[in-house]
C-alpha cells in the first residue's frame, strides 16, 4: 500500500509538469485524481459489502475493517470512472485531453503496482531453473513481478518520450496499447494467472481485447484528427 500511495504522488508530480501542454490545469488534474482515488476506495468496499451482505449484516462494524482485502475491484473502477466523468464534465474538461495529462500518472502508479506485488509476493510466476529465477513460495520462480515493473518502467520512458504534437488521446491510448501488450506477454509466466475455456489464460484474453480496442481507437482518433 505504501509503495501504491508513493507511486500516485510520484506519478501526479510527473503528470502537473506536463498538464497544461494538454489544455488541463493543475488544480483540475489534482481534484480529478483526488476525487476519483477517493471513489476508488469507498466505491470497492461497498461493492464487496453489497457482495457479502449476510456477512456484514451479522458484524456490520466489519464495514469500517482496514483490511484492504475487502475491497471488490470492478466495482471501485466504476465508480472512480464514475466520478470523472461527472468531474470532467462540469469542468468542461475535454476527454481524451484530460486522459493525456494523467498518462504518466498511470504509468508511475503501473510501476508502483509492480515493486507492491514483489514485495507481496502476489501475481507469483510458474516454476522455472532459469538462472535469475527467484526463490517464492517454495519454488525457484519466473520473476513475473520484475517483468511487470520493468515493463511499465520502459512503457514510462517511452510514453515520457513522445513528442506533444500528436492528436489527443495518443498519448493515454500508447499507454494503454503498451500496458496491454506486455500484459499478453507476461501472462503466460503466471503460476495463479486464472484460466478459462480449458486452459486460455483470462488475463491474456483481457489483454488481446484491450490491444485491440486501442488500435481501433488509434485510427478513429487519427482520422478525427484528419477531418478537423
Amino acid at each position: 500500500m505504501i509503495l501504491l500511495i508513493a507511486a500516485a504522488w510520484i506519478g501526479l508530480s510527473l503528470a502537473e509538469k506536463r498538464a497544461e501542454r494538454h489544455g488541463v490545469s493543475k488544480e483540475d488534474l489534482n481534484n480529478i485524481t483526488f476525487y476519483s482515488l477517493v471513489a476508488l476506495i469507498l466505491g470497492g468496499r461497498v461493492f464487496f459489502v453489497l457482495q457479502n451482505l449476510s456477512a456484514f449484516v451479522k458484524s456490520p462494524l466489519g464495514i469500517f475493517s482496514i483490511n484492504p482485502d475487502l475491497f471488490e475491484p470492478t466495482g471501485a473502477f466504476a465508480a472512480a470512472g464514475v466520478v470523472a466523468l461527472i468531474y470532467g464534465q462540469r469542468r468542461s474538461l475535454k476527454f481524451w485531453s484530460t486522459l493525456d495529462a494523467l498518462a504518466p500518472f498511470f504509468s508511475i502508479l503501473a510501476i508502483g503496482l509492480g515493486l507492491s506485488h514483489l514485495a507481496s509476493g502476489a501475481f507469483f510466476g510458474k516454476e522455472t531453473a532459469l538462472p535469475f529465477a527467484i526463490d517464492l513460495w517454495n519454488a525457484a520462480r519466473h520473476p513475473t513481478q520484475i517483468y511487470e515493473t520493468l515493463a511499465a518502467l520502459l512503457t514510462f520512458g517511452l510514453v515520457w518520450r513522445i513528442e506533444k504534437n500528436q492528436p489527443p488521446g495518443f498519448l493515454f491510448l500508447a499507454f494503454a496499447a503498451l500496458t496491454a501488450l506486455s500484459q499478453l506477454v507476461i501472462q503466460a509466466f503466471r503460476a495463479d494467472a486464472a484460466v478459462i475455456f480449458n486452459g486460455v489464460i483470462q488475463g491474456q484474453v483481457v489483454a488481446w481485447f484491450a490491444l485491440a480496442l486501442c488500435f481501433v481507437l488509434f485510427e478513429f482518433r487519427f482520422k478525427q484528427a484528419q477531418n478537423g
